[in-house]
């Protein structure tokens, strides 16, 4: 077993051998997380949105730790510190927007959670193999996308602004997944990839997330019922 989750894999262009630093780029790169990460803890503080808006800004902190540790030990161990943290954050900025954005009570947040992510995983699951394996497997990405399209789209038609930071980040998402999609087509011509652009891009679109978290996310006296909850 542990052989297996030790043994090297070589994803990315920029990867040439199993070395710590085959990839320093695509390592360098995951700075835009923890940039992003740390200004929004910055931010969240600042304005007072409370504990769980900070804690979206320190999970964007773990996706760069993550990343990195994938970027650099490049396992089958670390691929899981790479896609555990992105998961997670997305399962909880979707609960932010139905909490804090729509002000919906947990039970009626819980059921639209669980049943956008039912049909999203079956829409995800339905993606032929030839398509997953042009898109260099980022049909994956594929709920994180329709949250931000959807909840931005009905957060904004709510009146809240979040809607239009979160539609603006489906918008550069876009854009980092073609960079990510595109890097093994590119190798022959330009050795060093375009997933450090993936990085990048996602760094900002998490920063424009969290910028939206600490600006209109806190809890409102009154909104769930009680002052006390969702703190």
């Amino acid at each position: 077993m542990w052989q297996t989750l030790l043994t090297p894999v070589d994803l990315y262009c920029e990867r040439v051998g199993p070395e710590f630093w085959a990839e320093p780029v695509n390592a360098l790169t995951n700075l835009a997380f923890l940039v992003a990460g740390l200004w929004g803890v910055r931010e969240v503080r600042r304005r007072g949105t409370g504990i769980f808006a900070e804690m979206l800004a320190w999970w964007v902190v773990a996706i760069g730790i993550g990343s990195a540790l994938f970027h650099t030990f490049a396992n089958h161990a670390t691929v899981w510190a790479d896609v555990l943290p992105i998961g997670g954050f997305t399962l909880a900025y979707t609960l932010f927007n139905l909490r804090r954005f729509l002000a919906m009570r947990w039970g009626k947040a819980i059921a639209i959670f669980f049943a956008f992510y039912a049909v999203t995983g079956l829409l995800t699951w339905a993606v032929p193999d030839w398509l997953r394996q042009a898109s260099n497997g980022t049909t994956g990405y594929l709920p994180p996308f329709l949250a931000l399209a959807f909840f931005g789209a009905w957060v904004a038609a709510s009146g809240n602004r979040a809607g239009w930071y979160n539609l603006a980040g489906s918008a550069i998402f876009v854009v980092s997944v073609i960079f990510r999609t595109i890097d093994p087509l590119v190798c022959g011509s330009f050795p060093l990839g375009t997933h450090f652009l993936w990085h990048i891009l996602n760094g900002l679109m998490l920063g424009v997330l969290l910028a939206a978290a600490a600006r209109f996310g806190g809890p409102k006296l009154g909104q769930y019922g009680s002052r006390a909850v969702g703190q």
